[in-house]
């Protein structure tokens, strides 16, 4: 959250969440740590939204925020994850998107609460759309996890491009043991970690530690807890900095080309490549590596 003396302007607000941009400089040290509408009315405790989003320089922050319910997913909060995902997407001044969450449970998975209900089918097309964003998304996301992480918990962290969890942390693909099944986590988590594991996990509904769910491909780094914010902050504004022209084209070649044989593949690798190197990021990049300096990519130019 905003530190006092930061000044916190709200320009987007729902039920759900609110988004602020931070400002270093100026402002009132009294200034509301979260705000709503143009106004800039204060939440109270008892109405804090169910999704923190804070955008600071080019990394946009989403924090899970139902600690009393251990952040479990319901209908609304996976709209407006969706949502604000799609506006990250369009928006230039964003290049990376940072998940993290409140209190000491990453996410239960999804709120079982309206499970049994007739728009519950409503709910259900939400959460694929949700479970498989990340196949299709241009822009890195990068998730931190710190504590327990169950169900269609690890399907957020299978849609993000990079995954630190802190020492500690627990994880398990739970839903058999309230007969159910993670159907619409299954693919994006065979893609991470193969069709026969994420099929034993499913099916035995046990309890992976953070070491194991590296080893297995669900995450790519465990550190102390004390370091997870700091890490996972690093490398989002690293993603977010890099030459971006690149980074996109990568991702879409990554996307494209897994349904594709080795063949069609490589023939889009090579028209990819070259389109790259007629860019100017990669002409910045090669000029700045002969010059021994800093690159200034074009593609951060926002103007």
């Amino acid at each position: 959250m905003p530190e006092a003396g930061q000044t916190a302007k709200s320009f987007r607000a729902t039920r759900h969440y609110i988004l602020v941009r931070i400002s270093k400089t100026g402002g009132d040290s009294a200034t509301p740590k979260w705000v709503r509408g143009a106004g800039g009315v204060p939440y109270t405790e008892g109405e804090m939204p169910s999704l923190l989003i804070r955008h600071e320089e080019r990394v946009l922050r989403l924090t899970l925020n139902r600690p009393e319910h251990k952040n479990a997913l319901d209908e609304g909060l996976c709209r407006d994850l969706l949502e604000v995902l799609a506006d990250a997407g369009k928006d230039r001044s964003v290049g990376a998107v940072l998940l993290d969450a409140e209190g000491p449970v990453f996410c239960a998975g999804l709120d079982l609460g309206n499970a049994l209900l007739p728009e519950a089918l409503d709910a259900e097309l939400i959460h694929e759309k949700l479970f498989t964003f990340g196949l299709h998304y241009h822009k890195p996301i990068v998730a931190a996890v710190e504590g327990p992480c169950m169900g269609a918990g690890l399907g957020l962290l299978a849609n993000a491009h990079v995954v630190l969890a802190a020492q500690g942390s627990q994880f398990g693909l739970t839903e058999i043991r309230y007969g159910s099944f993670p159907f619409v986590t299954f693919r994006p988590l065979a893609l991470a970690m193969g069709e026969r594991r994420t099929a034993e996990l499913a099916m035995t509904g046990r309890l992976f530690s953070a070491p194991q769910a590296r080893e297995y491909g669900l995450i790519h780094e465990v550190c102390p807890a004390f370091e997870l914010e700091d890490r996972a902050t690093h490398t989002a504004q690293h993603l977010a900095t890099v030459a971006q022209e690149s980074l996109r084209r990568g991702l879409d070649f990554v996307q494209k080309s897994r349904e594709m044989s080795w063949q069609t593949a490589g023939i889009l690798a090579a028209e990819m490549m070259t389109k790259t190197h007629r860019s100017g990021d990669y002409a910045e990049g090669i000029r700045a590596m002969r010059e021994s300096r800093p690159a200034h990519w074009p593609s951060l130019d926002l103007k």
